[in-house]
């Protein structure tokens, strides 16, 4: 017995030996949570690039970044190599509204704005490539303000207005959304409505004033300037949707600090570009996303129709109304001509120097496709003046400063590691921007392939796979 014990101590020593500290040629441990992406281009955000780029990612943050081979990498640091690719600071989309539109119908409906449908949402923007977004005038209750803080996996940011104020029947045009903003008929109710909304902390007050091309009464200027007037008095910033010249000029005025839309009615004049540099307003154009006209080829179809990302995300069904459209359209000897003062007061504003950001709309009728009609802004923006870089900073950097997500918007060490990898390179051609590889946000890949496949599921369901 003696000896049985003697020989099992043997083994047992001999197997502490063998297999209790790693010999010197084995790999060091690797340093938990710490990624190298090495060999794109990077675009960085803040006008410049970077050709054989590396950036490391920590705990959800960038940490280093600059060519490859000049980081200090840790020993055993994950590596991700992005040669051939692009990378950009993923896109921060200043105008949208989430939550009523059915995605796989294209039909808005109150029904709809429930949590799972918003997530929805925010994923699908996430999916393209934007980290965040805010939305704008049309969210009852409390849940966008719940989900504000929230971060949902898989999803964009979302930062809220809660309900805007209109002239009742100014707001949205749908019938689904047009009697959420706050009915405003007076001065007394503007202010109320501003201090009704205060105690939520919305991200801004949002403001409409439009006509909807004369069909509509709209909130006079002494109803706006109180809306104002009492947001500044409650500590918030205040935003305008605006159409007319003239009100544009009264709400810098009475203090709002940016429009969503350009002005619509005529071309901006000097003295509009004056006010709007010495009160650094900024403007979401919103030129119409996936509608522009200006996208049309001579086959009466837009180029964007036949590429795979939209096969990737959009029903069928709404794909195959999409292209009767634009059959009819054609037959019908296309687009009737119109002035198109938008476009022309965007490279107008942008050769004298006044912020513009990317802000798309999307979601705010069936023919705004979350996500492409975001990255087909980018297209809008470049043929109304703004060169590839440009329109790039205006989507991430700039567009995160409005929205004041500091941590958003470059490629740059502290900042939340939001990036979107790119199989071609923008700076060539912006259409570019929608040659989505990957997805990073807040460090972590987005499940593109999980997403796909929950809205084939979908689609499966509503009969049209």
């Amino acid at each position: 017995m003696r000896r049985r014990n003697i020989s099992l101590l043997a083994a047992g020593l001999f197997l502490v030996a063998t297999y209790s500290w790693p010999a010197a040629s084995q790999a060091p441990p690797r340093p938990a949570g710490v990624t190298v992406f090495e060999g794109a281009r990077l675009i960085v955000g803040d006008g410049s690039a970077i050709e054989d780029a590396a950036f490391m990612v920590e705990n959800g943050r960038f940490t280093a970044v600059g060519r490859r081979g000049q980081l200090t990498v840790p020993v055993g640091a994950a590596r991700v190599d992005l040669s051939g690719k692009t990378a950009m600071p993923a896109i921060v989309d200043a105008h949208g509204h989430p939550g009523f539109l059915d995605a796989v119908t294209g039909q808005l409906s109150k029904a709809n704005f429930t949590r799972e449908n918003f997530i929805d949402h925010l994923e699908r923007y996430a999916y393209h490539g934007v980290a965040a977004t805010v939305s704008t005038g049309t969210d009852m209750g409390e849940l966008a303000y719940k989900l504000r803080a929230e971060t949902i996996p898989n999803a964009a940011l979302i930062r809220t207005v809660g309900l805007g104020l209109a002239y009742p029947g100014s707001g949205p045009t749908d019938p689904s959304r047009n009697d959420v903003p706050y009915a405003v008929t007076s001065v007394a109710e503007a202010r109320k409505a501003v201090q009704d909304l205060a105690p939520h902390k919305p991200d801004f007050v949002k403001i409409w004033v439009d006509s909807r091309n004369g069909r509509q009464q709209k909130l006079t200027p002494e109803m706006f300037t109180a809306a104002a007037d009492e947001t500044r008095k409650q500590g918030l910033p205040s935003i305008a949707h605006v159409f007319d010249l003239d009100d544009a000029k009264l709400l810098v005025r009475a203090g709002v600090e940016g429009f969503l839309h350009s002005i619509r009615d005529q071309e901006v004049d000097d003295e509009f570009i004056k006010l709007a540099k010495e009160h650094d307003i900024w403007i979401t154009p919103n030129l119409g996303g996936m509608n522009r006209v200006s996208l049309i080829r001579d086959n009466g179809t837009p180029a964007w129709l036949d590429e795979p990302l939209v096969r990737e995300t959009i029903a069928p069904a709404l794909i195959r109304e999409r292209a009767q459209v634009y059959e009819k359209r054609k037959l019908a000897g296309g687009t009737s001509p119109r002035p198109v003062f938008d476009a022309i007061n965007v490279r107008k504003l942008h050769a004298a120097g006044v912020r513009q950001v990317l802000g798309s709309d999307a979601a705010g009728d069936g023919n705004r496709w979350l996500g492409l009609h975001t990255l087909l802004e980018f297209d809008n923006m470049v043929a109304a003046g703004f060169t590839p870089m440009e329109m790039i900073v205006a989507a991430t950097r700039d567009s995160a400063k409005v929205l004041r997500l500091d941590q958003l918007g470059q490629v740059a060490a502290g900042k939340s590691a939001d990036f979107i990898v790119l199989d071609a390179n923008p700076l060539d051609a912006i259409a570019n921007v929608r040659t989505i590889n990957a997805v990073y946000l807040r460090g972590e890949a987005v499940d593109r392939a999980a997403l796909r496949a929950k809205w084939q599921a979908q689609w499966r369901a509503k009969g049209q796979l």
